[in-house]
């Protein structure tokens, strides 16, 4: 009898000592007990640098690949098509990513590496990533088509590989929505200092190796085009709380489009003569692109809440598969856009022209050791990221067992602001990389082409984003999901986890 009293006794004492231990625990995490993890500013920015790493790959692709084909590696050999066969090579490739983008994502959410369900392809898909980036500015087999067709698309199949688990991991790290707003705030900042080194340095490397002069004026003004970043992205916290999430995309749209008409206005009136106009009219277009871009990204965890909210399953690898079929189809688009407009406006590449004195050489070789110099350095930033992420909300396999390629589809069909946020990013980066693709043409003397050319170019950097951009102000006005939405979804989530 005493015995048995004894053992009820140590068994009552036993549960009540872990009832107080996890009562002080969960005091001791507070909100990381439910999912709503706080991250300290090392993984932070660990997590950003994945978005610089891409960036030097992103931005040098968005922002010089078409010049690249066009002036240096004259594609197909034909210097007046060689723009209409790079823009033709670039929309097939957005068909492809269609299917391809499915895939991965279909493919990331089934499996469970070794190194992290998402995080393993910063390596995995890396690796690859970097040598294509560099395979793709190798002028050895100038002008074959064949050469820049798998060069380029095996490039851009690696660099879904490595940014829809990229994306996907964002989602992963915690559900705390004001955490997610300052993870993607800082990794948009370092995504622009990407931005700034690759935009502003590459004219200046590959002058360094050709050993021309360097082309400072085009150099700042890119550089201007990434200065409003790191201004403006550590506020949209305190701006995103001022004025709701709708209002953040019409204010600064609408600033975006005040540069954009300034620029066409100042490029015709000389882009020279009235230069400082011009890094004027950058800053203010930029100012407001980066904010509405930075703040866009923080969309798509709360679409991955809603769409497993409604559906039991948090299929992250899914969701961002479909926001990067319509994010690559919008800088594919964006960047065949100036192509088949340079075309069909006769623009004259500099192999053809006289004049030896353009700000942006076309010497191969400084070329492709300026891309060599800025890929080892993306590789090592993915190398960063990778060490400093922790996964901890993603499903478990049997959530996994049962996704399906199209299972992409039906979560874009069920799931509404999935789909307006689909519509905003194919409007969004298309608008972006019409521009990205044409600085090159706009500040490489544009006064000696023809003035159909001429106009080409300033439609590209400034018409065609404006219209883009009015209809993302069209699109982003049916968003539905308000904070406080979005906060009972994701603690209706986790009460049901709980149970």
């Amino acid at each position: 009898m005493t015995e048995t009293v004894d053992i009820t006794n140590i068994k009552t004492n036993i549960e009540t000592n872990i009832g107080n231990n996890v009562e002080k625990n969960n005091e001791k995490k507070g909100e990381d007990y439910k999912g709503f993890y706080k991250l300290n500013w090392i993984q932070r920015i660990g997590y950003g640098s994945g978005d610089l790493a891409q960036n030097f790959v992103f931005q040098v692709i968005g922002s010089y690949i078409l010049f690249f084909y066009t002036d240096v590696y004259i594609l197909g050999g034909n210097s007046s098509r060689s723009s209409a066969i790079a823009g033709t090579m670039m929309l097939i490739e957005s068909i492809i990513d269609m299917i391809w983008n499915p895939i991965v994502g279909t493919f990331i959410d089934k499996h469970n590496p070794r190194w992290g369900k998402y995080r393993s392809y910063l390596i995995l898909g890396g690796i690859p990533l970097i040598i294509l980036t560099i395979l793709c500015f190798w002028d050895f087999f100038k002008p074959s088509i064949i050469y820049a067709y798998i060069t380029y698309f095996a490039l851009q199949m690696c660099y879904v590989l490595v940014n829809v688990p990229y994306g996907a991991l964002n989602a992963s790290l915690t559900r705390d929505t004001n955490e997610i707003t300052i993870l993607t705030t800082t990794r948009t900042f370092m995504a622009n200092i990407g931005s700034l080194c690759s935009g502003g340095g590459i004219p200046l490397v590959v002058a360094l190796f050709a050993g021309k002069n360097l082309p400072i004026q085009y150099a700042l003004f890119q550089a201007l085009g990434c200065l409003p970043s790191f201004i403006f992205i550590p506020l949209i916290p305190i701006i995103k709380r001022k004025l709701g999430k709708k209002k953040i995309f019409y204010i600064f749209i609408t600033i975006a489009i005040i540069g954009y008409i300034l620029i066409y206005i100042f490029s015709r009136l000389g882009v020279e003569k009235y230069i400082v106009v011009m890094y004027i009219a950058q800053f203010i277009k930029s100012s407001g692109f980066t904010v509405t871009t930075a703040y866009m990204w923080a969309l798509v965890p709360e679409v991955i809440s809603y769409g497993e909210y409604t559906t039991g399953r948090r299929i992250s690898g899914i969701v961002n598969a479909l926001t990067s079929v319509f994010f690559k189809a919008g800088t594919a688009i964006g960047t065949a856009i100036p192509g088949w407009v340079l075309a069909l406006t006769h623009y004259k590449s500099s192999s053809t022209n006289e004049t030896d004195n353009r700000p942006l050489p076309n010497d191969p070789k400084a070329w492709f050791f300026t891309i060599l110099v800025f890929s080892i350095i993306g590789l090592c930033l993915l190398i960063f990221c990778f060490t400093q992420t922790k996964e901890r909300v993603v499903m478990d396999n049997k959530e996994t067992e049962n996704v399906k390629i199209s299972d992409l589809w039906k979560e874009f069909l069920r799931n509404r602001p999935l789909r307006t946020i689909s519509y905003f990013f194919i409007l969004a980066f298309t608008a972006i990389f019409v521009y990205n693709a044409s600085t090159a043409f706009l500040m490489n003397n544009l006064y000696l082409q023809t003035f159909s050319a001429q106009e080409g170019v300033r439609w590209c950097v400034s018409v065609i984003p404006t219209i883009l951009l009015l209809l993302c102000m069209i699109v982003i006005s049916t968003y539905e999901l308000t904070d406080e939405k979005i906060e009972e979804i994701n603690k209706k989530i986790e009460e049901k986890q709980l149970v």
